[in-house]
Parts: structure tokens; C-alpha cells; sequence
């Protein structure tokens, strides 16, 4: 009798010991993390969100802004994303209006400024940060073919400039799109269409966004990053919970994480004007007011108009892209 007691006693403590490791042992929820963040910035964020969320890993999935937007779209009636994190404003209101967001009030939404959200309540999506267009001057090759410096959209469309400029494809990347979506909003059809340049190899003039602009001037190369007189084209980079979500309690983790003061901190590293105000630090290659340079950008219109604008890109200016390898 007293072995069956011991026995049963052992068995009875055994038990609850397992009980009380079993969590220790469940594996971690997995999100599947659709992006177009730069790969060097991905690192940091995954970083502090895991170490705030020990308990859910980010499987990424990243590419440029058209093609992470054409792969959920072409996953639509089976989304195998979990959260979108940093994607295009334009792009996640073609998404929310094709009802394929689910929204989400994150915490912390109340410093988030008006215009870089959603404007549902609760919000489609949630801005991080703004980047906005800027042309790269590169001043040596500049010199050498004798080109002035231009100092608005309206100086690239000059006979000096023919052939000298290159810019991201608005199909696949979202520089060239919100670039595109801008003068056509700022100039209008007629004149926006006049001001579009495509081309391959090494050229004097570049139009790109001011985040690689002035990483690349601090690393040395010689440029100068010109704010066109017009206004800047511009897109905030935000996140959203994909609808279908298997996760969505570690999904809504993610929503809070990127809203969060501490996320912002880590996005103004890399960007000048962040979705929270107050955060973001004056940058020395940037006029103090770049943010008002900001034009006011249609998200709906530009979302709206997409597919009409890349058909018309592309009957125009598709023969001078770079052939993809």
C-alpha cells in the first residue's frame, strides 16, 4: 500500500510538473510578413518586435512595392499573409478597397497624425513613415557634360536633359508610382505626361526619394539632392493586418508594435518625417521644412487610377525600361 501511495504521489506531482512546463515548450506563433521595407532595415525592426513578442516569429516575404502588391492581389481568394509591414499607402488602399484588410484601431493610434492613416474608424491601415521624391545630381558627370542643375519638375522637361535621366519603373517600384501619381495630381494630365523620362545605364540625373538620396550622398558619392520648387511626390510606408489571418491576436501584436512610440523611434533613423509628430530629428542634407514641401496627396485618387496610369506608362515609355535579367 505505502509503494502504490508513494507511486501515485510521484505520478500526481510528475503530472502537475508537466503541466506547468507544457507552455515553455509550445512553439511560437509564426506571422508571414509581407514587405517592401529596404532590406537593410528590416534587421532592427524584427529585432525590437521579438524582443517585446518573444512569443511570435516573423516570416518574412520581401519585394518592391508593385510586386508585393500584385502578390497579394493574386492571393486574394487565398491570402497567405498575415500582416503587412511597410507597403505603400496607395498600395493598402487598393487593398482595403478590394476589402482585403481587416481594420484595426492599434494602440497608441491616438499620436498618430490624421493624414498619414486611414480615415475609417477603425483604420485600414496605419502610417510609419513618409518618403517623398527628390533628383539626384550627380555633380561629376553633371560637369563633365557641361548640364546645369536643374530646380523643378518643369527644367527636366527641357531639350539639355533629353536622354540624361533615369527613374524607377511605377509598375514595379513604389518611387517611380508615387513620382508619377504627384505630377499628374500637380500638373495635371497634359503636362504631368510631358515630364516623364525612362531609360538604362549611367546617367547625370536620377530621380529617387530622399531617404536613398541622402544615405548615398553621406556615403560619399557625389550628388547633390535637389527639392524640386513645385512640391515633393510622396507615399508613407504603413501597416495593415491582411484579412483571413490565422493569427490575428498576433497579427493585432504587430498592428500595436509598429504604432508604437518606440517603432517610431526606430523608423525615424531612416526617414525625416514619421506618422507620430514630435519624433522625427531635423537631417542636415534636408531643409527644415520638408515636411511642408509634402503635396496634398490624393491616397483614394492615386489608388483609384493605378491601373490606368501604368497602361498609359507603359504604352508610352515600356521600351526604354531595363530588360529584367
Amino acid at each position: 500500500m505505502k509503494k502504490t501511495k508513494l507511486f501515485s504521489l510521484l505520478a500526481s506531482v510528475i503530472g502537475a510538473g508537466m503541466l506547468l512546463a507544457a507552455p515553455a515548450v509550445q512553439a511560437a506563433t509564426t506571422l508571414t510578413v509581407y514587405t517592401a521595407l529596404e532590406a537593410d532595415q528590416i534587421k532592427a525592426y524584427q529585432a525590437a518586435f521579438q524582443k517585446a513578442n518573444p512569443d511570435i516569429e516573423i516570416k518574412w516575404v520581401r519585394d518592391s512595392t508593385g510586386i508585393v502588391t500584385a502578390k497579394l492581389l493574386a492571393e486574394k481568394a487565398n491570402p497567405q499573409a498575415d500582416v503587412i509591414w511597410g507597403l505603400a499607402a496607395t498600395s493598402l488602399a487598393l487593398l482595403d478597397k478590394e476589402g482585403m484588410l481587416t481594420p484595426y484601431a492599434p494602440q497608441g493610434l491616438s499620436a498618430i497624425d490624421g493624414k498619414y492613416r486611414s480615415a475609417a474608424n477603425p483604420p485600414a491601415w496605419v502610417g510609419m513613415d513618409v518618403w517623398a521624391s527628390a533628383i539626384c545630381f550627380n555633380t561629376v558627370e553633371a560637369q563633365k557634360q557641361g548640364l546645369p542643375k536643374p530646380t523643378s519638375w518643369a527644367d527636366l522637361t527641357k531639350p539639355v536633359y533629353a536622354g540624361k535621366i533615369v527613374m524607377p519603373n511605377p509598375a514595379s517600384s513604389g518611387t517611380g508610382y508615387l513620382d508619377v501619381s504627384a505630377w499628374l495630381q500637380m500638373m495635371g494630365e497634359d503636362k504631368g505626361w510631358a515630364c516623364k523620362q525612362a531609360a538604362t545605364g549611367e546617367f547625370p540625373i536620377g530621380i529617387a526619394f530622399e531617404y536613398r538620396a541622402v544615405k548615398t550622398k553621406k556615403e560619399g558619392a557625389p550628388i547633390d539632392v535637389i527639392l524640386p520648387a513645385e512640391g515633393l511626390g510622396w507615399d508613407i510606408e504603413a501597416t495593415a493586418i491582411v484579412k483571413g489571418s490565422k493569427h490575428l491576436e498576433a497579427a493585432k501584436k504587430l498592428a500595436d508594435f509598429s504604432a508604437s512610440k518606440d517603432a517610431m523611434a526606430l523608423y525615424e533613423k531612416n526617414f525625416a518625417v514619421v506618422a507620430t509628430p514630435g519624433v522625427a530629428k531635423p537631417d542636415e542634407l534636408l531643409p527644415a521644412d520638408y515636411e511642408k514641401r509634402l503635396i496634398k496627396n490624393d491616397f483614394t485618387w492615386a489608388s483609384t487610377n493605378r491601373d490606368r496610369i501604368l497602361t498609359e506608362w507603359s504604352k508610352r515609355y515600356e521600351s526604354k525600361s531595363e530588360k529584367k535579367q
